[in-house]
Parts: C-alpha cells; structure tokens; sequence
C-alpha cells in the first residue's frame, strides 16, 4: 500500500525537488557560519584560522549597555502588533461581513488590501512625509485643532506606536480576508433562528459570530507567537534615527550595526544564534498550543 501512494504521488515529490534544493542551499549550508559565535573571526582568515574565543562574545553581548533596552523594544513592539493585529481585522471583517451590498464590499476589500502589496521603502518615504513636523499633513490637522504637533519619527514616546499603527494599516486588510472566510463558514440558519428567538445583531454577533471564528482567532493567534521577537526590521530599519534609538531600536536593527556597520561578526553572530534559540523554542510553544487549543496539526 505504501508503495502504491508513493507511486501515486511520486509526481508531487519530483515537484519538491527544486523547493528542497533551495532550502538546503540557502536555510541549511549557511547555519556552517554558527561557529562565528564562538569566534574572533576575520575574514580574510576564515573559518579555520580565526581565534577561538569560547563564549566570551555572548558575555560581550550580555553585557552591552544597552542589550536590555533592545530586547524590551523588541518584546514590547512586537506584542504591540500581534495584539493589534489580531483585533483590528476581526473588527473590520465584522463590519465587512453587515454590509450587503457586494460591490461596496470588494471596493473596500481592495482599498485595504492594497498597501500589503507596498514594500516597506514606498511606505516608509510616504509615512516620512505625511508625518512630518512642519509639512506633514496629520501635523497640520492637529495643529489646525489648536494642539501643538507631535514628532511621530523623531520622538520615543510616539515612535513604537507609530511603528505599530503603521505596520496594522499596511497588514490588517490581509488578515481580514482570513476572518471574512471564517465568516462564510458559519450556517446562516443559525442567525435565522437566532431572529425568530429575538435576539438583535449585536447578540448575534456576540453569541453565534464571535464563537463561530474562535477557532481562527485562537489559531492565528497562538501561531504568532513565533514572532515575538520580530518586530519587522526593514520598517524600523527606515523610519528609525539615532534620536528613537532608546525606544525603536530593535534586536535586528542592533545586530545589523554590530555586524555590517561595527564588524563585530562574532558578537553579531552571537546575537543572531541567541535570537534563533529562542525563537525555536517559542515556534515549538505556538504549535503546541494550537493543537492543544485549536487542534491545529503540521503532520
């Protein structure tokens, strides 16, 4: 029997080929570089002539003034957005789903979806200036309001959420199209019998809407957990200045400077190999509890 599906899906391997070639050439052959962690490496020496240093590059990282604030920006931001970006789609799914004209619907879906196509660089020049302090126009509105103007990219108090409010705005109009699918999953009999019994559109939202995509939410949201420590370094890495440094510099942001500005390749491999341990470990955490919670299984 086995053989007889191997046979049968023996066209399904050979398609892998090429996307098990890749992964092994570009995710697999490069982990080799992990023993720059453990090295006073140079490049023109190499692998085998550099110094070995043992751990004292990740005793440097530990204790670098700054490391801590890093890792608390990093944390702090990035649940900032998985909570943020688990509630703002499911709210605009909710209206999408009460609107019942379909063309204003796609129009909207479209709209929103729009800016997940953008790469960060258009976003962050158009952020740039619509910010701005003197020609911004959100700077102009408030201050037409008579409030005096806030420094979005220039500022601590305002930089990580401004991170995270534009991060919601380029990303949510996906995630709002996973909700909207979940929506049609629900059998509309059940809002039917729900009405004859009384129950007005925020009952029914509440009770048959919102237990109807639970599963989905519970999902997405246990499964980015793997993300904790990515709060998305090509938009920090744009919107960023020295200025923000103490709130919106990130452990990506850290490591890029260590490594390709400072040189430092093993403190910035240290860096990298911590920040993948952990991460492994909450990638394991998330699916664990998707299958406990949401039975959620890879295999």
């Amino acid at each position: 029997m086995n053989s007889k599906r191997w046979k049968m899906n023996l066209q399904l391997h050979i398609m892998l080929i090429p996307a098990v070639f890749f992964a092994i050439l570009f995710s697999y052959i490069p982990m080799s570089g992990i023993v720059i962690a453990f090295q006073r490496f140079i490049p023109n020496r190499g692998f085998f002539k550099s110094t070995w240093v043992g751990f004292d590059n990740f005793t440097y990282m530990f204790n670098m003034p700054d490391f801590y604030q890093v890792m608390y920006n990093t944390v702090f931001i990035a649940l900032m957005k998985i909570g943020a970006g688990l509630i703002v789609p499911i709210v605009c799914a909710l209206l999408l789903n009460e609107i019942k004209n379909k063309v204003l619907v796609r129009s909207v879906q479209t709209m929103i979806y729009l800016p997940h196509f953008l790469s960060w660089v258009i976003i962050g020049g158009i952020l740039i200036d619509i910010l701005s302090v003197e020609n911004g126009v959100i700077n102009r509105v408030i201050q037409g309001l008579g409030l005096p103007g806030a420094f979005f990219l220039g500022s601590n108090a305002w930089f990580p959420f401004t991170l995270v409010i534009s991060d919601i705005w380029k990303e949510f109009g996906f995630a709002t199209i996973i909700y909207l699918a979940a929506l049609t999953a629900i059998d509309p009999t059940i809002y039917e019998a729900a009405y004859i019994d009384g129950a007005n559109r925020w009952k029914q939202t509440l009770h048959i809407t919102l237990p109807g995509i639970a599963h989905i939410v519970v999902l997405l949201g246990v499964l980015s957990l793997g993300n904790v420590l990515n709060a998305g370094f090509e938009q920090v890495f744009i919107l960023y200045s020295p200025s923000v440094y103490q709130s919106g510099d990130i452990i990506d942001t850290l490591l890029y400077r260590i490594g390709f500005v400072d040189a430092q390749y093993g403190v910035a491999t240290a860096i990298g190999l911590m920040k993948s341990m952990i991460a492994a470990l909450l990638i394991g955490l998330s699916y664990w509890l998707a299958y406990r919670l949401a039975g959620y299984r890879i295999f």
